[in-house]
């Protein structure tokens, strides 16, 4: 690999050449290989299936079938905004945005900075109300072997509210038209149904319904009839697994010292701007044993910078590589608006933590 090459690969995959520096300066420093759970491999392999199953809807074009029967007709602006809330619930906030900020670029509307700075704010919300809507909330949600219903009534006060601030804000919005054709869409391939159906049977494996074994069927099935699908991330499944042994070696350095909620808190959502959600979510989850407070820091850490959340990154890189974009018009109004709701956030868990 030439210096440009190596280069190149750094500037794409920073985090996963950060959480590999951090693994390995650790097992210097600790002087011990990190050890990694069942629970670290069940995670690992519970993101590998839900990559492979959400990869295949895309491709097969379900995510846009569905996406695109919201852009017709009037409140275009509401409408991606619940769509995209939604969306990120059940098949990531990464994967909405992937689906649906193409199709906002598309649209013959004014505004379409604001759209996709709406979209990107309620996928993070959206997301934060599933156990498997981002991959910080399956990691928690799997690492503390938290009951569904605990999951999501801690964290709904955040996502309810938040999917009332947007829905208003988008009603602000001036964004009416559309941009699809009239001629009727082409039916979905019988494969399409395969990975819908997925989807809804792994997730009630993630649920504990049924056993996790279910998720080698996606598997074999994807190399042997689609291989396609297996394009997936593997430079976050891989970065995941340096984060897992980094904690593990900094929990040796350090020990337990964040005992107090509210300091699990600020220090999440605070991290989160730095280093982004997910890994904040597994460098201090072997810390705490506080979930709440580390759910909703990581959540509130979604909001506010560009690298809080992949899923803003991914919006972000969608847009501005569009014709006509405004980098700099974008950057500005994204971190104005995504950090306001950063403090909301901030406001808004201890005005129910508190009081």
């Amino acid at each position: 690999m030439s210096k440009r090459q190596l280069s190149a690969f750094l500037r794409r995959e920073w985090l996963l050449a950060l959480s590999a520096a951090g693994l390995g300066l650790t097992i210097i420093l600790a002087r011990r290989l990190p050890v990694y759970t069942r629970s670290d491999f069940e995670i690992l392999y519970i993101l590998l299936v839900l990559f492979i199953i959400t990869m295949g809807l895309q491709r097969h074009r379900v995510l846009a079938r569905i996406a695109s029967k919201m852009e017709r007709g009037r409140w275009i602006p509401i409408k991606l905004a619940l769509v995209t809330f939604f969306f990120a619930m059940a098949v990531t906030n990464d994967v909405a945005l992937m689906a649906i900020v193409p199709l906002t670029i598309l649209l013959n509307v004014p505004n379409k900075e604001w759209l996709v700075i709406i979209e990107a704010l309620a996928a993070n919300a959206g997301s934060a109300l599933s156990p498997f809507g981002n991959p910080q909330n399956l990691f928690i949600y799997w690492h503390y072997n938290i009951p569904f219903a605990d999951f999501v009534t801690v964290i709904a006060p955040f996502s309810l509210v938040f999917l009332a601030l947007l829905a208003l804000g988008a009603g602000v919005v001036k964004a009416r038209g559309t941009s699809l054709p009239t001629s009727r869409p082409a039916p979905l391939r019988p494969i399409a149904w395969f990975y819908a159906a997925a989807l809804l049977i792994f997730a009630l494996a993630i649920l504990r319904l049924i056993p996790l074994a279910s998720g080698v069927v996606v598997i074999l099935f994807v190399i042997i009839a689609d291989r396609g699908s297996l394009r997936i991330d593997y430079a976050l499944l891989l970065t995941f697994a340096c984060f897992f042994g980094f904690t593990d070696n900094l929990q040796s350095l350090l020990g337990n010292y964040l005992a107090h909620s509210h300091h699990v808190f600020l220090l999440a959502a605070f991290l989160s701007q730095i280093i982004s959600n997910v890994p904040a979510a597994l460098l201090l989850a072997d810390f705490t044993s506080n979930w709440q407070s580390l759910l909703w820091g990581v959540s509130v850490g979604g909001f506010g910078s560009l690298v809080g959340s992949l899923a803003n990154l991914i919006a972000y890189r969608i847009y501005v590589r569009s014709e006509g974009a405004d980098a700099r018009s974008f950057t500005f109004k994204f971190h104005a608006a995504s950090y306001a709701a950063f403090f909301i956030g901030i406001f808004l868990y201890f005005i129910i933590h508190i009081l």
